[in-house]
């Protein structure tokens, strides 16, 4: 059976550019419409394996990308990074009181709104 690996879906985020269009709009309907091969197959008028090769194909792709470039795995951690940070922080304005309790928020928000 053919199982979908949701790595590929952060990854396509990363480096779904550099595909084709095609294997790109493919992709996007597989991981992110969550779209069967049979119904993708449909849409873009092939057969249900061409769909499936050029899954395959695209995976293999950005699988590599990701081995030299490696930008998915830097944000993950420092997406974790930023958490530890904001759970400490939720942690100490807890316990504080005053001004510091007032910049502990402050930079909760902060953290809180990044978009990474």
């Amino acid at each position: 059976m053919f199982t979908k690996d949701m790595k590929i879906s952060l990854l396509l985020d990363f480096y779904g550019e550099t595909l084709s269009e095609r294997r790109r709009e493919i992709m996007e309907l597989y991981y992110n419409d969550d779209l069967s091969l049979s119904e993708i197959a449909e849409l873009k008028g092939i057969s249900r394996q061409g769909v499936r090769d050029s899954i395959k194909k695209s995976e293999a792709e950005l699988d590599e990308l990701e081995s030299k470039l490696g930008l998915a795995a830097r944000f993950e951690s420092l997406k974790g990074e930023v958490d530890k940070i904001a759970s400490l922080l939720s942690m100490a304005s807890a316990m504080s009181d005053g001004d510091a309790k007032g910049l502990i928020d402050e930079s909760i928000k902060k953290l809180n709104g990044l978009d990474i």
